[in-house]
């Protein structure tokens, strides 16, 4: 007899909706040299395999399922953070004007060969779609429930090959204020940048998002290519990606230059840690009044504790906040 363990956060699934979306780039990577550029090296690359991304929804992977029900989509993707447009929370009217078709995306730093290439051609390369159902926790301390559709993190290891003295993966988004209103504010840091260390960007659970219920990414949620770490606080998932860069240098973020003591590299959720505004022990439901507790590691600690056990837990504020 099988008997299926079932993990932290288990239960029930919910329905996500269907799209299907074809998209072509041959004729922009060809007129944009981009169709061969740093390909030589990469058999996965260079078979010319460039199937558009179709078949949404993906099929659910069951490993990955909720303990809540999903947040309603309007809420999900009207609702949201982006400062390139803004510091409101409706911003999705300001993202229209920003083209994500065709969208070039860099590979550089401690790699074999440095190579730039369509979002598209990328996530074909490194392969694995699916559908995940992942919690979604923001320091401001409300919370959503989510069905993205992409490919594992870890799998872009196989389309980079990192050399072994790489111990970091800075990530950065687009620069364009002609597009993006909120660039224009010179006392941010721009581009957006983020930062994992490799094995955190190697855990199971980090993701490159390319849809949401069903669909491809509205550019609000961070079309064409958004990274989703369900055990960090939302900040950490850098949206509308450009930039993939391997280093041995811990990555200085966005959020942590402008403000270091509220937003530290790790970000890691933790109840038991305030920020230094408000409480952290409880989440607000997006779309609803509901306030549940906060889980350590957002519900995730069985999946991601393992990579902090070497960090001097005597300094909580580093370790997880």
């Amino acid at each position: 007899m099988l008997i299926k363990r079932r993990r932290a956060w288990e239960l029930p699934e919910s329905a996500a909706t269907p799209e299907d979306i074809y998209m072509n780039r041959r004729q922009w990577l060809k007129a944009a040299g981009l169709a061969g550029l740093g390909l030589a090296g990469n058999s996965a690359l260079a078979s010319g395999a460039m199937a558009a991304i179709g078949g949404y929804p993906f099929e659910r992977n069951d490993a990955y399922r909720l303990d809540r029900a999903i947040t309603d989509e309007e809420e999900a993707t009207t609702y949201t953070n982006f400062y390139e447009f803004g510091s409101s929370k409706n911003i999705w009217k300001k993202t229209r004007d920003m083209v994500t078709d065709p969208w070039a995306v860099t590979i550089d730093g401690m790699v074999e060969t440095p190579m730039t290439l369509d979002a598209e051609q990328l996530v074909h390369a490194m392969g694995g779609f699916e559908e995940r159902l992942y919690r979604h926790r923001c320091v401001e301390a409300w919370a959503m429930a989510v069905p993205w559709s992409g490919v594992p993190l870890a799998n872009l290891m196989k389309v980079a090959k990192p050399l072994s003295g790489a111990k970091y993966l800075r990530m950065e988004t687009f620069l364009d204020p002609d597009v993006a209103p909120g660039q224009k504010q010179v006392w941010y840091p721009w581009p957006y940048v983020e930062g994992l260390t490799l094995k955190e960007a190697q855990n199971e659970l980090a993701f490159l998002a390319t849809g949401i219920y069903g669909k491809a990414l509205p550019n609000q949620n961070g079309a064409p290519i958004r990274l989703v770490v369900p055990w960090k606080y939302g900040f950490k998932s850098i949206k509308s990606i450009t930039r993939f860069t391997f280093t041995d240098e811990r990555p200085v973020s966005f959020w942590e230059e402008l403000a270091g003591n509220e937003y530290g590299f790790w970000a890691n959720v933790n109840p038991g840690i305030p920020h230094p505004r408000w409480p952290q022990k409880s989440e607000r439901l997006l779309g609803t009044d509901e306030r549940v507790p906060t889980m350590m590691f957002n519900g995730y600690r069985d999946q991601v504790e393992y990579l902090y056990s070497a960090m001097q837990v005597s300094s909580p504020r580093e370790l997880y906040y």
